[in-house]
């Protein structure tokens, strides 16, 4: 299925030619009917000879209510541009066209209206014009057919006309990721909220959940309708309306989004190659405001150039902008940027979730080139550069990409070893290889840094050492990291594969007195003999001694001894007490309570009362 829009001059006979087409009045608001002129967005649909049916929306083409045409244009796939016979070309007709050369519709068909007003040299001439004003444009080869609305002449080729264009047009793709950009909300008695809008990008179904961005509002679908008719599941291409369970009208508006829950996140920072008008009137420098239209979403932003410090008609630069609130869109978008009162430019958006970029820097450069106009491959490539690691489902959503299109090529390109995949299943990590080295020699870097810091020590803590490289304590990169032997996992710490303890001869001494001041009384170790925190964290670390509390340390044969005679006891017994413990072991009761309790604490004994049993 597909959408149409007009576009065009005020009073040209946009709406007129959409009835006539149709059968049905586009101008649905009151004040509109009063003033004979279309305000909002309307909308009509017809079938088609060859018996598909097409939505129309149709638009306002006076100047104070371009914004509004701008929310009906962008989900279009073909244009019929309007230009009246007896006035021919006029300034709204300029502006439009400009915008939907600059949201890159090729598909199109310019209407002449009002042929029944005119002789057929004036409509000659108007046609030479038309004919001049599109050829640099995306419609240059947009047919031009002259109509009269009242008398009929010339309908049945337009529509011929539509129809042979859109048999030829591929359909919207379906990449399981639905956006239905809201246009209208409103309320239906016996129904409740309503909302319509384009469906773009993936299906929804009656009865599923759904989430309103940016709000994050969940709702479920009650009831899908397309041309007033009920389906069970609403394509994308197709103009819907969705009766919402959950929400009300005061928590929507235009340039909402409804989509499946989950994958769609709200930005406020955009990466976007920028195209300014061929006849601006004013410069446009960097840091200046502007007004920025996307889908049916309008908001402030800050432009930001990245490779010149003004733009002139005509010119292209990769920009940043910054928006003033978040908005809900995705890569490969088309905007609109505008003044208060005309339209400057617009483009395509290539990364929906920017860092902030310093300026004039041709890395950033190069990589937005990439981004936005390099093969599938090279994109994924790029984009994991920027954002490593992603997982798959992050990255076909950062590429614009359906998932199995981009599954194909991320095999590709891990058996061609420009991507390494971390961990197993839907949860791995993807990293371009040189991210993935750049990483393994950082953490060898942290680590060796670490042991030449602290050479007494096994290693380094494996939570510091995830702090450093940036990645979560458990991250599969981590163990991976282990398995290729670029470090060695020891308990919780981590260590070089060559490292080895270096003590001095001082402190081997030290830690030769320790051991052998608490195997001279095992179960009673002298508390005045104590050592250094690095040295008997070694000691832990290797397992020569257990340290049950604070200033209470055991060798790990006594420990092992202690335990094992404990639970000997309490095996036969059923249960110990700290005084049958402490007489077991010929010790004091603060060595005896503070075994006891570690043997709690490692869920060996469990304390009942004053006593102790087995677990």
């Amino acid at each position: 299925m597909f959408v149409i829009g007009t576009a065009g001059h005020i009073d040209h006979g946009k709406s007129v030619l959409i009835q006539a087409l149709t059968g049905i009045d586009p101008d649905r608001l009151p004040e509109e009917k009063e003033r004979g002129m279309t305000i909002d967005l309307g909308f009509a649909w017809m079938k088609l000879p060859s018996g598909q049916e097409v939505g129309i929306v149709d638009v306002p083409g006076h100047e104070r209510f371009v914004k509004n045409m701008l929310a009906g244009v962008g989900g279009i796939d073909l244009a019929l541009l309007i230009v009246a016979a007896d006035e021919g070309i006029m300034p709204q007709t300029r502006e439009h066209l400009a915008i939907l050369d600059l949201l890159d519709i090729r598909k199109g068909i310019v209407v002449i209206t009002k042929k029944d007003l005119v002789d057929e040299e004036l409509l000659s001439l108007v046609r030479l014009e038309i004919e001049e004003l599109i050829k640099s444009t995306a419609l240059a080869e947009a047919p031009v057919i002259a109509v009269s609305a009242v008398t009929g002449e010339g309908l049945p080729n337009l529509v011929s006309t539509i129809d042979r264009i859109l048999i030829s047009a591929e359909p919207r793709k379906d990449i399981g990721r639905p956006r239905l950009i809201i246009d209208r909300a409103f309320t239906i008695a016996g129904s409740g909220t309503v909302v319509t809008g384009t469906l773009v990008d993936g299906s929804l179904s009656v009865g599923q959940e759904v989430e309103v961005i940016p709000s994050g509002l969940k709702a479920r679908l009650r009831g899908l309708q397309t041309h007033k008719t009920r389906i069970d599941v609403a394509k994308p291409g197709s103009r819907v309306a969705a009766n919402l369970a959950g929400v009300t009208i005061s928590q929507l508006e235009r340039g909402d989004v409804l989509t499946s829950p989950g994958w769609l996140v709200p930005t406020a920072r955009i990466d976007v190659k920028l195209r300014m008008l061929s006849d601006l009137k004013h410069s446009l420098r960097h840091g200046a405001a502007a007004s920025f239209f996307t889908g049916t979403a309008e908001v402030m932003t800050k432009v930001h150039l990245l490779e010149k410090e003004k733009l002139d008609s005509g010119d292209i630069s990769w920009a940043q902008l910054a928006l003033a609130k978040p908005v809900a869109l995705v890569k490969a978008d088309h905007f609109i940027i505008r003044s208060p009162m005309d339209t400057l430019g617009g483009g395509q958006i290539v990364n929906s979730h920017a860092p902030r970029h310093r300026r004039f820097r041709p890395a950033i450069i190069q990589t937005l080139k990439v981004r936005g106009e390099g093969a599938i491959e090279d994109v994924i490539v790029a984009t994991l550069e920027a954002n490593q690691p992603l997982e798959l489902e992050k990255l076909v959503v950062q590429c614009g990409l359906a998932a199995d299109e981009a599954h194909e090529v991320v095999e590709e390109l891990i058996k061609k070893g420009k991507v390494v995949a971390v961990g197993q299943g839907e949860h791995s990590l993807l990293f371009a290889s040189s991210g993935w080295e750049r990483l393994a020699k950082k953490a060898e870097a942290a680590v060796e840094n670490y042991h030449r810091k602290f050479p007494a020590r096994l290693g380094m803590p494996k939570g510091e050492l995830s702090s450093k490289v940036g990645l979560p304590p458990h991250s599969p990169a981590l163990q991976r990291l282990f398995d290729d032997g670029i470090l060695v996992e020891e308990g919780a710490a981590v260590r070089l594969p060559y490292y080895r303890v270096q003590l001095s001869q001082q402190q081997q001494a030290k830690i030769d007195v320790f051991l052998h001041a608490l195997n001279q009384n095992p179960y009673s170790p002298p508390g005045d003999i104590t050592l250094e925190p690095d040295l008997l964290n070694l000691l832990l670390e290797q397992r020569q001694v257990v340290k049950v509390s604070d200033g209470v340390v055991f060798s790990a044969s006594a420990y092992n001894e202690m335990v094992d005679k404990v639970i000997t006891y309490a095996k036969a017994k059923g249960k110990v007490t700290l005084a049958e413990v402490r007489d077991m072991l010929g010790t004091s009761r603060k060595y005896a309570q503070a075994l006891l309790e570690y043997m709690d604490e490692k869920k060996l004994t469990r304390r009942v009362g004053d006593e102790r049993v087995l677990r």
